[in-house]
């Protein structure tokens, strides 16, 4: 291995420094309830709620290659889809009577699951845009 470590290896070793709940909330919560968001492209709206709820973890990706590792800029992609993934899912609970009892279970997770993140991404995006870009 060169003087540079590979990708792989600072992304995981960045995934380690993070605190052990941020790591569960991340991997055990986070990203399954977005990603479930794909076995529900048939339900009423499904592809954009799958759009928001995917997109914004798909760009993660990138950000993650570009810093190589976890940063505050992840929050980014969060505030951007998620805020309009939440009109989007509180629309489809009250403005719709199209919704089966497991849709609509899952999207009062999602909806959840999301608000929590996002009361942590909207300090971290705004740190971030105030010029702090460390990768932990």
């Amino acid at each position: 291995m060169s003087e540079r470590t590979s990708l792989v290896a600072d992304v995981l070793a960045s995934t380690q420094r993070l605190p052990l709940g941020v790591q569960v909330w991340v991997f055990l919560v986070l990203m399954p309830v977005n990603l479930a968001a794909l076995v529900a492209l048939g339900q009423p709206l499904g592809p954009l709620v799958a759009a928001l709820a995917v997109g914004a973890l798909a760009i993660n990706g990138v950000v993650m290659v570009l810093d190589r590792g976890f940063s505050l800029a992840m929050a980014l992609p969060h505030v951007a889809l998620w805020v309009p993934l939440l009109g989007v899912v509180v629309y489809l609970l009250l403005g719709r009577d199209d919704i089966g009892a497991a849709y609509a279970a899952y999207l009062v997770v999602l909806l959840v699951v999301d608000a929590v993140s996002l009361w942590f991404d909207v300090p971290d995006a705004k740190r971030w845009l105030d010029g702090q870009r460390d990768t932990f």
